[in-house]
């Protein structure tokens, strides 16, 4: 039914998806309003428990809002004091805040100040979720501390990591329109290479818009539902238009290659969309599953992309199968360049490469195998930790207050340690808290049985006690040193929680909710990546009807992705692409970035394995010959990977132009994934396995045989017209060498 109405009726099909287009832009214009800044919290950990219980039983949490005070008069002058005391008394009583203190607070520590005496702190607790405070407090508090304060002499700066991740949604979402401004028009010239036809290249453009502005619309309807991370847009904007600019040009060829062998417009549309069809479906299914995998991860912004994902796909293949056959069928013999003739499909330097590679595999395996090595290696010395506000450039205001906290002060308040004790006596508390103290990085403990260092009482309990204690329950607060943070937070929550005690106890804090965070990734791993080994490899099995071709798939796909990783490593954790990206190294990878770019990637190396095994299995189901097939399946597919990892691969390049670390990681290391996957992978390693392989890349145990008989999608039957116009095809086209 679908073959015969974008054949049949390529009108009505365009002005139907034309309607649901403008649909889409209208329920995606709001999508940003609507999407969600996530924090980094795991759902049920031991720190997510401390943040709940500290709310509900004690009116306080850790600061997640600050203000940063500077004045070359010093804080201790008076009018700067006077100063500090108005910022603090503003957050006390400003709307939706719970708590403020500083400084100049009563019986304040000395750690809120700087060491030079030029620059202090003020805290402030809000609670609520990341929506309300980045979204409503923030903005508001921002606008209010500037409308109130204006002495030039004392400079005033907001801050917290609310302020920072806001910070930095607010810069992802303009990289999204500068990223979108570069690309489309970017995409839409390098497709008019590819074709030397406007429309055509118009046309296939036209299924990423679509695939982005119905991504975008599926987000904004399932953001009713869940939390969506800003992020994911993003996501949507570079996967749609490279998925969809791919798929396109898999159908565009593949019509094109009909009307060569002589087939009307009709009947090239229909011959299109049942075998490209068929393999632009095979292809996002693997891509969808291998997002859909981030789902198993219970975290709001990895499951964010598991939705972008699947949407991108589920929108590119209605695009690319639909949308795109109807506009081609209107457009006929146009679509093919002034002069065309058919192209043997032993011509050509791809080609000529994968018969140059076959006649010697060994060393050319070889040789690939080294330059993927190389590259990758940096990888294992991969560190992972948390990100911070040196995510944003320099020269942003949250950023410069933290560059100066981290000078100035040996440690900040806001990273303090929580413990939350539902049931223990002072005298218990007092012995805990002096242990904690003796924990190397800690710089002292507060308590309801007084303040700790170095395990001795330094001040005894005061009049402020009581706002340790809820009864029975009580909290203490560790503050631990900036340098032992920075370098080893893992460890310091680890070297806290061993603690002996006597009561029961939670650990939390915002250096506990990173870690607990990295630990949600780490432990839900495993099962992330057997899932996508284990869903593509079937897929790919109903392809082929082969085991030997998804394990070698899965193989050369990690070999491909061990180079982005090795980037990753090298360009970001070690800072070797700094000078040109202009961001700040941290010595550390945040996870869950890694994580989402293996899922993304691992997807695209499958979509380019399964256009070019169809190809090659096709050409093999047809002449029986293991080594001829190869080189003529890369012979005809090559040229149309090299056109779509050119576009994807730009696509995601231009995110090394954003201000977000996370998107500099996202697009250069993206980039290099597809560019080695289209060409050390496809074009030396996969012809020299299948020459090794010989006819065993297509086998499979009698059993599977059978089953792959009787389950496998195959192409639908033709008509007695379509059997009579593909007869008449193939006695014109030329025998197979």
């Amino acid at each position: 039914m679908l073959v015969r109405a974008v054949s049949t009726r390529p009108r009505t099909v365009v002005t139907v998806t034309a309607v649901i287009f403008a649909i889409y832009l209208a329920l995606g214009a709001a999508v940003f309003d609507a999407l969600s800044l996530n924090r980094y919290e795991a759902p049920g950990s031991e720190s997510l428990q401390v943040r709940t219980a500290l709310a509900d039983r004690f009116g306080t949490g850790s600061p997640n809002i600050a203000v940063l005070v500077e004045s070359d008069s010093g804080v201790d002058d008076p009018d700067v004091a006077a100063v500090g005391r108005e910022v603090t008394a503003l957050l006390a009583g400003f709307p939706g805040i719970g708590e403020a203190w500083s400084y100049w607070t009563p019986d304040a520590p000395a750690s809120l100040a700087g060491t030079d005496g030029t620059t202090a702190l003020v805290l402030a607790w809000a609670p609520g979720d990341a929506d309300l405070v980045r979204g409503e407090l923030l903005p508001a508090l921002d606008a209010a501390i500037d409308g109130q304060f204006d002495d030039p002499s004392v400079r005033l700066t907001l801050g917290g990591a609310d302020e920072v991740f806001r910070t930095v949604a607010e810069q992802a979402r303009a990289d999204f329109l500068r990223a979108e401004m570069i690309v489309v028009p970017l995409v839409l010239g390098l497709l008019w290479l590819v074709y030397r036809r406007f429309r055509v290249a118009l046309a296939t453009l036209a299924v990423g818009l679509y695939s982005v502005a119905g991504t975008l619309a599926i987000l904004r309807l399932v953001s009713g539902f869940t939390d969506i991370s800003t992020f994911a847009a993003n996501i949507a904007l570079v996967m749609g238009i490279g998925l969809g600019v791919d798929y396109g040009l898999f159908m565009t060829y593949r019509f094109r290659e009909e009307l060569r062998r002589g087939s009307d417009p009709e009947q090239a549309t229909k011959d299109a969309v049942r075998s490209a069809g068929r393999t632009i479906l095979f292809s996002g299914a693997t891509v969808a599953a291998s997002l859909a995998a981030l789902f198993v991860i219970p975290l709001p912004f990895l499951s964010s992309f598991a939705y972008a994902g699947i949407a991108v796909v589920l929108t590119a293949i209605i695009g690319s199968t639909v949308f795109l056959p109807a506009v081609l069928r209107l457009l006929g013999t146009r679509v093919l360049r002034r002069n065309e003739v058919a192209a043997a499909a032993d011509a050509g330097g791809w080609a000529r490469l994968a018969s140059r590679v076959m006649r010697r595999p060994v060393a050319f395996g070889a040789l690939g195998m080294v330059i993927l090595i190389a590259l990758g290696a940096p990888a294992l010395a991969a560190e992972f930790g948390a990100p911070d506000d040196r995510l944003l450039r320099a020269g942003q205001p949250v950023r410069d207050m933290y560059d100066t906290v981290r000078e100035d002060f040996d440690a900040e308040d806001a990273d303090a340690v929580y413990i939350v004790a539902p049931s223990a006596t002072d005298a218990e508390i007092g012995r805990f808290a002096r242990d904690v103290s003796l924990v190397d990085g800690i710089l002292r403990v507060d308590s309801p049985a007084g303040s700790f260092r170095d395990g001795a009482l330094v001040e005894s309990a005061g009049a402020d006690a009581d706002r340790f204690r809820d009864g029975d329950a009580a909290y203490l607060t560790a503050l631990p040193a900036s340098d032992r943070l920075s370098d080893d937070p893992g460890d310091l929550v680890a070297d806290i929680r061993a603690v002996d005690r006597a009561f029961p106890a939670l650990i939390g804090g915002y250096p506990a909710e990173l870690v607990d965070y990295r630990a949600a990734v780490a432990e839900r791993l495993p099962v992330v990546l057997v899932l996508i080994f284990a869903v593509t490899f079937v897929l790919l099995f109903l392809m082929t009807g082969s085991i030997v071709a998804p394990l070698k798939a899965s193989v050369l796909n990690l070999l491909s992705l061990s180079v982005m990783f090795g980037v990753l490593v090298w360009g970001f954790q070690e800072g070797a692409l700094a000078p040109l990206l202009g961001f700040t190294p941290t010595g550390v990878i945040e996870p869950s970035i890694p994580l989402l770019m293996f899922c993304v990637a691992y997807g695209l190396s499958m979509d380019y394995e399964v256009f070019l095994l169809a190809r090659i299995k096709e050409d093999y189901d047809r002449t029986g010959d293991p080594r001829a097939s190869v080189v003529r399946g890369i012979g005809r597919s090559a040229p149309l990977i090299g056109a779509a990892a050119l576009t994807l691969g730009t696509s995601f390049l231009v995110y090394a132009t954003s201000e977000v670390t996370f998107l500099q990681q996202l697009g250069v290391g993206m980039a290099l994934a597809v560019f080695v996957d289209a060409t050390v992978i496809r074009g030396i390693l996969l012809p020299a396995f299948m020459r090794l392989a010989g006819r065993a890349n297509w086998w499979a145990p009698a059993p599977l045989r059978r089953l792959h008989a009787r389950i496998a999608w195959r192409e639908p039957a033709l008509s007695a017209g379509d059997l009579e116009s593909s007869a008449r095809r193939e006695l014109r086209e030329p025998a197979a060498p």
